[in-house]
């Protein structure tokens, strides 16, 4: 593999000492050999990539995004979790069949490399789960998933969607072999129950045993909608997390998406057990759940990371929105500095990267790490003059300022063209799948 050198910008390294670094950042072989002062390419093949005027900072890394939603964006506006799920969400899954599960992810997947996110912890819906990967795959993005579990037997839930339990599991444990640690490391499986109302106990407990005996991430929602926290109090008798905890699914190989609603009992069972938890700022208000309580959780010494979630809770994956959510939404409540912006990015980096498992490859720009890295202008208007890195990057950046994205020590971005997927083709086939998705739902406006 040819070294690639990003030449001549801010390098705000993420590292544990808070390094701002000027010069080079430079990969071999996937892998950071030098940050900082100027590099002499060691090898006859080399590429740089220009970083005057710009900030050079490690991938971005979202902790739950839905990539097989994305074609479904715009389509269920204005709702709540539950409604949203019933009316649109779930017709929309049942209705996928492979070719529309390819091209929403890799529509995905160049929203996601273009803005700078060079890592998602991912979650499918419950069939087509190998062409989330080999879309993954083929983009040159990051990604750890896993299809969704779902084996409790509800009218709501159409029956495309409807599991037997020891089917559920038997499948996860096939994808798992299939495409764990494929694609020189870049893909990776993480078990996937929906959320406690769409899974038995049998299948989460075992879900648990299963990720564990295979040293896999467990990936779920907890505690998003107040209407969904006192169904599963109505039916286990506990508390959304209490219950989680109960069955296993609780731990530092857990990312819980959302944790709006938590009460003090709960956020010290996530703290003791390590349990990351996945702010999804947009997703939250949009569906008008609520707004998590991060500041409380981050002094409770909770692990924090952020996420866009889907398209349709959303409508974008832009993890620039996310941190200027995320960093302004808590202030009115406890104060304009409860969330500086050092420690949103690092929710953004060193927080994603640990909540996938990967706190020692990426998540900061250091040698001995992968080569993840994004590079983002900071000279454009709308970010000028750009004195503290920190404040640009969260509170004035947006994904269009990312100018090159390297994933693994392979550029895939470069000057704002996306160079694994032919972006017209992506965009042209998703509007085509999207007719062809909503039209067998009975949705075509």
């Amino acid at each position: 593999m040819a070294e690639v050198i990003i030449r001549g910008g801010t390098i705000v390294t993420m590292d544990p000492q808070w390094s701002l670094e000027t010069g080079d950042v430079a990969c071999r072989d996937g892998e950071l050999v030098q940050v900082g002062g100027r590099y002499v390419p060691q090898e006859h093949e080399y590429e740089i990539l220009d970083a005057e005027g710009c900030a050079v900072i490690p991938g971005l890394v979202q902790s739950h995004v839905h990539m097989c939603q994305t074609l479904a964006r715009g389509r269920a506006d204005d709702l709540e979790l539950l409604p949203w799920l019933r009316d649109l969400v779930w017709p929309y899954e049942a209705s996928l069949e492979a070719v529309d599960m390819a091209a929403s992810v890799r529509l995905a997947c160049a929203e996601l490399l273009l803005g700078g996110t060079t890592a998602v912890l991912d979650m499918g819906t419950v069939r087509h789960t190998g062409e989330i990967f080999a879309a993954a795959q083929g983009a040159g993005l990051r990604a750890t998933s896993g299809k969704v579990m779902m084996d409790e037997a509800t009218p709501d839930i159409p029956i495309p969607l409807r599991e037997d339990t020891r089917a559920s599991l038997d499948e996860s444990h096939q994808l798992r072999k299939e495409w764990h640690e494929r694609a020189a490391g870049r893909l990776r499986y993480a078990y996937a129950p929906r959320f406690a109302l769409s899974c038995t106990r049998d299948l989460l407990e075992e879900t648990a045993q299963s990720a564990r005996a295979a040293g896999v991430r467990i990936h779920t929602h907890a505690s998003e909608n107040q209407s969904e926290i006192a169904e599963v109090e109505r039916r286990t008798g506990l508390s959304n997390i209490a219950y989680l905890n109960e069955v296993g699914l609780t731990g530092g190989d857990v990312c819980l998406a959302h944790c709006v609603w938590v009460t003090e009992a709960e956020r010290e069972i996530l703290r003791e057990t390590g349990t990351h938890v996945s702010h999804c700022p947009s997703s939250n208000l949009k569906l008008g759940s609520g707004i998590a309580e991060v500041p409380e959780l981050m002094e409770a010494g909770v692990p924090l990371s952020l996420g866009a979630d889907g398209a349709p809770c959303n409508n974008n994956l832009d993890a620039f929105v996310e941190m200027r959510l995320a960093a302004l939404l808590h202030k009115p409540r406890r104060g304009p500095a409860s969330m500086r912006a050092p420690l949103v990015l690092r929710m953004a980096t060193q927080g994603g990267a640990r909540a996938l498992g990967l706190g020692d490859q990426i998540g900061s720009l250091e040698p001995g790490k992968r080569g993840d890295v994004a590079v983002v202008d900071l000279s454009t208007e709308h970010a000028i003059p750009a004195s503290n890195p920190y404040s640009a990057l969260v509170y004035a950046a947006r994904a269009s300022d990312v100018r090159h994205t390297v994933v693994d020590g392979e550029v895939v971005v470069r000057d704002r063209h996306l160079l694994t997927l032919d972006q017209a083709e992506v965009v042209s086939e998703a509007r085509a799948r999207a007719r062809e998705v909503f039209t067998r739902v009975g949705r075509t406006a």
